[in-house]
């Protein structure tokens, strides 16, 4: 099978890529800037998803694609609405790519934040509601479902959505929560927390791996559907940061203040439907995958 994933200099991509080829999958890696790690950069394609042009003179021999290219940042998106837009336009230049190209399959990353702030002790893939879109990359990401089902429904495109929740891990070197806590408790700096009592579900990068994995082997049993990946279980942020300070030893102080514009304040995903479609089980727990993670930012930073 060739795969082309699309953001493979990003943390997802980057280990999904590494993934695939490990298990003698054929990968093609697209995305707009290069990526640090060589074993990817080895098989990408620099190409800006903004642009059809350079959309359309990607390799089109490939089976299956992963959509995982976004601006990701809900805060940046909230101060910058534009790049939720681009969010958009990559999502048609892709789909469009597909239809042109006649590639059937393709496999959409959407987000936890469709879910919005309704206070649910858990959510299922049926309680995304417009009225509840909180940010303009909220937005991006309905609006991106929305695309490809009706991609799905007008070209007979097969798709699978995946709503991703705080991945963390190796490979993530950008100012996400996780990277930037520990810059900070390396440096002994001040760790602020965005949201005294905000609780999200946090889940480890080889998870999220799996769950693309199963979706790309189970794809004909799954198609024209949705699923969250996740780990099904909650941190809050406060003990994300204490966890961080105790793993590196740090003396930086801890401070909460209010959560900012736009972002959810508590999820925790219900994973039953993609447990049983797609044979999905989170391995890692948060207190693990923390661990991991500190282990390997020491190494490789």
């Amino acid at each position: 099978m060739k795969i082309l994933v699309t953001g493979a200099a990003g943390t997802i991509g980057t280990r999904l890529c590494e993934v695939l080829r490990q298990e003698g999958a054929e990968v093609i890696g697209v995305d707009r800037g290069p990526t640090k790690w060589p074993a990817v950069d080895s098989v990408s394609h620099r190409a800006d998803l903004r642009y059809m042009d350079q959309v359309m003179s990607l390799p089109a021999d490939a089976d299956i694609i992963v959509h995982l290219a976004a601006n990701a940042r809900v805060h940046e998106l909230v101060q910058h609405p534009e790049k939720a837009l681009e969010n958009l336009i990559t999502v048609f230049n892709i789909l469009e790519f597909a239809r042109q190209k006649g590639i059937k399959k393709i496999i959409f990353s959407s987000s936890r934040e469709t879910y919005g702030n309704t206070g649910k002790k858990s959510y299922t893939e049926d309680m995304v509601r417009i009225e509840n879109c909180e940010s303009p990359y909220t937005a991006s990401k309905i609006a991106g479902e929305a695309l490809v089902e009706s991609y799905g429904r007008c070209y007979d495109i097969d798709f699978v959505i995946l709503r991703f929740s705080n991945v963390y891990g190796m490979y993530d070197r950008s100012v996400r929560v996780v990277p930037n806590f520990f810059r900070q408790a390396r440096a002994n700096e001040p760790m602020t927390v965005y949201g005294q009592n905000k609780c999200l579900d946090f889940t480890y990068i080889d998870d999220a791996v799996t769950g693309i994995r199963a979706a790309i082997e189970k794809f004909d049993g799954a198609k024209n559907d949705v699923y969250n990946i996740a780990c099904g279980k909650g941190t809050t942020l406060m003990h994300l940061a204490e966890r961080i300070k105790e793993l590196t030893g740090s003396s930086s102080s801890i401070e909460a203040v209010d959560s900012r514009r736009g972002e959810i304040t508590r999820y925790v995903a219900n994973i039953r439907k993609a447990r049983r479609v797609l044979g999905y089980i989170p391995k890692v727990p948060f207190e693990e995958g923390i661990v991991k993670t500190v282990e390997w930012y020491k190494a490789n930073t």
